[in-house]
C-alpha cells in the first residue's frame, strides 16, 4: 500500500504544449487513488519566493483546475528557467551575485506543506534539480519535457511534434514567396545545443541546406548549393538554421547573458543570411520563429505522450518509485533513472537515419 497521502507537481524551464495535457493526467490519475494534489507556482518560486505570491505559491489542484486544459499550450502552474536552486543567485551587500545551493531550504518548504512526492515536469536543467532533490530524500518522479528533444533516455519528449510541425508549416508558406522573388530565405528554429527541429523541420519542408549545431558549417559550401541550385533554373533556396549552428572555427551567436540562466543566443539565422547575399549575390532574408514554436495547441501526438506520461508518473510513485524518469519507449512508457537521463544531453548523431536520408536527397548541411 501506497504512504502518500499528498503529491506537488511543478514545471520548469521553457514551457512546451502538452504541459496541461501532463498536469491534467497526474492530478485526476492521483485524484483517484485518493491523493491530494498541488501545484507550485512558477518553478519552484512558489516556495522559495513566498511573499510574491500573496495569493498562495502553493494551490490546490482539483478535478475543476484541470478540466479542459488539456488542449491549451503553455502550463497553469507558471514556469521560469531563472534561480536554479541548486546555485541560486543571492545578491551581496556590494552588487555581486553569490551562487548558493537552496534544494535542501526547497526540500524542507515541501515538507512543510505537507508534501509527500514531487512530480516534477521539464528539461535537463529542471530534471537535474529533481534528482538532487530525490538525493535529499523527497520522493521524486520526473516528465520529460522539451522541444528540442535532446533529453536522453527518452525515444521523444512532449513538445518535440508539435513544434516540428509547426515550423514545418512555416517553411511550406515560404517555398511560394521565396519562389516568386527569387530570393534565398533562412528559416531559424529553435536548438540551442541539438538541430532536432531544424533537422525534421527541414527535410519534412523540403529545404536545400539546413545548419545544426553538431556539424559546424562552411558558408561557401552553403554558397556552392545555391549557385548550383541557381545554375538548375531554381532561382530561390530555403535554408534552415537551428539558433545554435556555428560556422567552423566560429562561435554561437549570443546576444546576452543574464546572471542564473543560460545564454541567450540569437542572430544565427541574420548571420547566415547576410553572408549568403554577399557570397551569391542573392537577396537573402531570415525569418525567426523563435517562441511561436513554443505556443499553440499541442498535436494529437504530443496531447497523447503527455497524457500517458503524466499518469505513468503517478503510477510510479504509487509503485514506490522514486528518483526515475518515465520515458517513451515504444510501445511503451518506462522509468528511467533521472541521472541516467540527465549525465549528456542527446544530440543528433552524425550518422543517424535522418541524415543519411537529406544527405542521399541532397540536402546541403555545409559540410
Amino acid at each position: 500500500m501506497s504512504t502518500i497521502k499528498k503529491i506537488a507537481i511543478s514545471t520548469g524551464g521553457g514551457d512546451a504544449p502538452g504541459l496541461n495535457a501532463v498536469i491534467r493526467a497526474a492530478v485526476i490519475a492521483a485524484i483517484n487513488r485518493g491523493w491530494e494534489v498541488v501545484g507550485i507556482r512558477d518553478g519552484y518560486n512558489g516556495i522559495l519566493l513566498p511573499k510574491q505570491y500573496p495569493q498562495g505559491g502553493v494551490f490546490a489542484l482539483t478535478r475543476r483546475e484541470v478540466r479542459g486544459i488539456t488542449h491549451l499550450g503553455g502550463t497553469i502552474l507558471g514556469t521560469t528557467n531563472k534561480g536554479n536552486p541548486m546555485n541560486y543567485p543571492v545578491q551581496q551587500p556590494d552588487g555581486t551575485f553569490k551562487e548558493t545551493d537552496r534544494t535542501g531550504e526547497l526540500v524542507d518548504g515541501m515538507r512543510k506543506q505537507g508534501i509527500d512526492a514531487l512530480i516534477s515536469i521539464g528539461g535537463d536543467g529542471s530534471l537535474t534539480i529533481a534528482n538532487a532533490i530525490a538525493q535529499k530524500g523527497m520522493k521524486v518522479v520526473g516528465v520529460p519535457k522539451t522541444i528540442d528533444n535532446d533529453l536522453d533516455r527518452t525515444v521523444m519528449t512532449f513538445g518535440f511534434d508539435t513544434a516540428v510541425s509547426f515550423a514545418t508549416e512555416c517553411i511550406d508558406r515560404l517555398h511560394s514567396t521565396a519562389e516568386s522573388h527569387r530570393r534565398v530565405m533562412v528559416v531559424e528554429v529553435m536548438g540551442r545545443y541539438a538541430g532536432w527541429i531544424a533537422l525534421n523541420s527541414g527535410i519534412s519542408g523540403t529545404a536545400d541546406a539546413i545548419l545544426i549545431p553538431e556539424i559546424p558549417y562552411d558558408i561557401e559550401k552553403v554558397a556552392d548549393k545555391i549557385r548550383a541550385r541557381e545554375k538548375g533554373g531554381s532561382h530561390f533556396s530555403i535554408v534552415v538554421v537551428a539558433e545554435g549552428a556555428m560556422a567552423k572555427g566560429g562561435s554561437r551567436a549570443v546576444i546576452g547573458n543574464e546572471v542564473g540562466r543560460l545564454e541567450r543566443l540569437g542572430g544565427a539565422g541574420e548571420r547566415v543570411a547576410k553572408e549568403l547575399q554577399a557570397a551569391t549575390g542573392k537577396e537573402s532574408r531570415c525569418v525567426v520563429l523563435g517562441h511561436l514554436l513554443r505556443g499553440g495547441s499541442p498535436t494529437t501526438f504530443d496531447r497523447l505522450i503527455s497524457l500517458r506520461f503524466g499518469a505513468a508518473a503517478v503510477r510510479a510513485l504509487d509503485e514506490g518509485q522514486s528518483g526515475v524518469m518515465v520515458a517513451l519507449d515504444p510501445p511503451a512508457v518506462r522509468y528511467v533513472p533521472l541521472s541516467e537521463a540527465t549525465h549528456r544531453m542527446k544530440v543528433v548523431p552524425l550518422d543517424c537515419d535522418t541524415i543519411l536520408t537529406g544527405r542521399d536527397l541532397g540536402v546541403c548541411f555545409g559540410d
